[in-house]
C-alpha cells in the first residue's frame, strides 16, 4: 500500500529538524499554566486505566512529563530521528517509530492516548482514519487527549522551520467545533474544550480536547 504523501513530507521534515527542534522547543515545566494543568488533569485521568500512547511524541520531552506524573506512557512518532533522540534522552521509556493513520496497537490496549500538537499535520480528510485509530485502540473508558493549533481552516505552507531548515509539511488549521464534530463522529464522547487566544507567549490559537471512549 502506497504511503499518504502528508506522512512522507512529516517523517523527512521532522528528520530534518529534529536537533534544533529539541533544542527550541520548550520544556513542559516552561508551558503556560493552562497547558500545564491540562497536561495534569489528563495524567490524573489516565494513569489508572493502563498504558498511554503519546502520538507524535517527538524527542519525548512530553512522554518524560507525564511518566514523572505517574502515567504508564510510551512513545510512538513517525520520525526515526526524532525516536532515536528520545532513546537517548530517555531511556528508560520505550518509544517506537509509527504512524497515527495505522497504529500497531491492539483493538482496546489503551487506558489513553495523548496526541499534542500534531494532528494539525494531518489533512482533514484523514483526520477521521486517525480518530477512528483512536477509538480502536482506546480501551472502553479510556481518554484522549488532543490539544494543537486551531483557527478558522488555514491551511499554512512553510517552507523553512526549526533552526531555518527547509520542511515540506503543512498545518491545518480547522475550528474547535469542527474538531469536536469529528471527534464524536469516531465514537469519542468531548468532555472538555479549551481554547487559548494569540498573547505574547503563543502565536495562534490553540485547543485543548479530552474525551473518552464510552463504555
Amino acid at each position: 500500500m502506497t504511503e499518504p504523501s502528508h506522512l512522507v513530507a512529516i517523517r523527512e521534515s521532522y528528520d530534518t529538524v529534529a536537533a534544533d527542534y529539541t533544542r527550541l522547543v520548550k520544556e513542559p515545566a516552561e508551558l503556560d499554566p493552562v497547558s500545564r494543568a491540562m497536561l495534569a488533569a489528563f495524567a490524573e485521568l489516565a494513569a489508572p486505566l493502563g498504558p498511554v500512547a503519546d502520538l507524535g511524541c517527538g524527542p519525548g520531552k512530553v512522554t518524560a512529563h507525564l511518566a514523572a506524573l505517574g502515567v504508564p506512557v510510551f512513545g510512538v512518532d513517525v520520525s526515526p530521528r526524532m525516536i532515536e533522540l528520545a532513546r537517548t534522552e530517555y531511556p528508560e521509556l520505550r518509544f517506537t517509530v509509527g504512524s497515527m493513520t495505522a497504529l500497531d496497537i491492539a483493538d482496546g490496549e489503551l487506558g489513553g492516548i495523548l496526541a499534542y500538537y500534531t494532528t494539525h499535520h494531518t489533512p482533514p480528510q484523514w483526520l477521521p482514519t486517525v480518530f477512528a485509530e483512536f477509538h480502536r485502540t482506546l480501551a472502553p473508558g479510556g481518554r484522549l487527549m488532543l490539544a494543537g493549533h486551531v483557527g478558522n481552516g488555514e491551511h499554512l505552507r512553510p517552507t523553512r522551520a526549526y533552526g531555518d531548515h527547509p520542511v515540506s509539511y503543512e498545518s491545518h488549521l480547522l475550528p474547535p467545533d469542527r474538531i469536536a464534530e469529528l471527534l464524536h463522529r469516531a465514537g469519542l464522547v468531548v468532555t472538555t474544550r479549551v481554547v487559548q487566544e494569540p498573547d505574547g507567549g503563543v502565536k495562534r490559537q490553540a485547543g485543548t480536547f479530552l474525551a473518552y471512549k464510552p463504555e
